[in-house]
């Protein structure tokens, strides 16, 4: 296989840019070049929940990279042009403001868009949170709220209710599941969490379904849930998940069910690959479909991809990671833990907010967690996830 001339990446925040990184590092000297829908430079999106919405980060601190390592990358970056159409023949990317990029080889890396509440658009004071701006606009008006509520139980909507209550503000968090971070890691865990929550004094309305928002003279006044309770509200963010941005692949002839389907190889079609929250693979070792939403996984797919884009033949095989810091309490999980596992504690004690724990399904360990013990899950990890890792090439070499 000839390596590509010419590479352009769609997207440039942490998959993106991490891939054309990559590919400088291995060897690509023909044009490259980053185009993104956002104006800012790339920008980390973990604080925006945490440091940036709590105001102890300004806004430059996120950013991935210095304007000089940028410039040294030898890269063009177009900013604030929306991919609209895909034509993969002719590996050509439309923006919304009708300009055509070209090129040898193409990445799609354009991440995540928020799902959002029915009757949210247009509604002053209800927020999603996906990009810096969003977080900046939220830290804004929080700066002047005493009531929020979160309508999501997941990671983004713990978080948000984790720094507002640090902000001393009075915060409801609902959602649908009867647990926090159910979905993820399952009831054991999703207590516990929840329990810490509680005792810092945020209300959980959990396992009810929002019906709807109510306000007055086009401001948000409250969220009312199914059960009839209005929960009353100066600001409302909406956290009930995020699809894959793929909307502009419409008609390209790409298959996208959840997110860009890939190989192995994450190649989507001749010459085209995906990468990061929008790549759905087939992994070698775990023989299924996965697409993992996290910042781990964009860099680590990100070397995979680039090494397959100049040549290689190499199948990304991690072993899923992710984490997430609330309070005073970091999670870290590894490999597939999921709600129907039998979860068991290996090490320390929940009482004393440190232990490790294992996930089992048919006896057999698929994830393990720390909760505030990164070394003891770390150390499990290697003991119990991923065999077939170590008899397969790594896809990040």
């Amino acid at each position: 296989m000839t390596p590509p001339g010419s590479i352009l990446i769609v997207g440039a925040s942490a998959a993106g840019l991490s891939t054309a990184e990559a590919l400088r590092r291995q060897g690509h000297q023909g044009r490259l070049t980053l185009l993104d829908a956002e104006p800012h430079l790339p920008y980390d999106r973990p604080p925006l929940s945490k440091q940036v919405l709590a105001g102890t980060w300004e806004p430059g601190r996120a950013q991935l990279r210095s304007q000089e390592h940028l410039e040294a990358l030898g890269a063009e970056f177009v900013r604030g042009e929306a991919a609209v159409a895909l034509d993969p023949a002719e590996r050509a990317v439309t923006t919304a403001s009708g300009r055509v990029f070209r090129a040898d080889a193409l990445v799609i890396a354009t991440g995540l868009s928020s799902c959002r509440l029915p009757g949210q658009d247009g509604l002053a004071g209800v927020h999603t949170l996906r990009g810096l701006d969003d977080a900046l606009t939220l830290r804004a008006h929080l700066s002047g709220a005493r009531r929020l509520v979160v309508v999501g139980e997941g990671v983004l909507g713990a978080e948000i209710a984790a720094t507002a209550r640090a902000m001393d503000l009075d915060v409801t968090l609902a959602g649908m599941g009867d647990v926090l971070l159910g979905d993820q890691l399952g009831a054991v865990i999703g207590g516990l969490l929840g329990r810490t929550h509680a005792d810092r004094g945020v209300r959980l309305r959990l396992g009810a379904t929002v019906e709807g928002l109510t306000s007055a003279e086009g401001r948000v006044t409250g969220v009312r849930l199914e059960t009839g309770e209005l929960l009353d509200a100066d600001a409302v963010v909406v956290a009930i998940g995020s699809r894959p941005a793929t909307a502009w692949l419409a008609g390209s002839g790409l298959t996208v069910q959840d997110g860009v389907e890939c190989d192995s190889r994450c190649r989507a079609a001749d010459g085209i690959y995906a990468v990061g929250d929008v790549a759905s693979w087939h992994h070698e070792g775990y023989d299924r479909r996965l697409r993992l939403e996290n910042r781990t996984n964009a860099t680590e797919q990100a070397q995979a991809v680039a090494a397959n884009v100049l040549g290689a033949d190499r199948p990304y095989l991690p072993i899923p990671y992710f984490w997430t810091d609330q309070y005073d309490v970091k999670i870290q999980a590894h490999g597939l833990p999921s709600p129907t596992a039998e979860v068991s504690i290996t090490e320390g004690d929940p009482e004393q907010h440190r232990f490790a724990a294992v996930y089992r399904e048919g006896g057999e360990i698929t994830g393990v967690l720390g909760w505030n013990m990164a070394k003891q899950a770390r150390i499990l990890r290697q003991q119990s996830l991923g065999g077939w890792q170590r008899t397969q090439p790594l896809s990040t070499a």
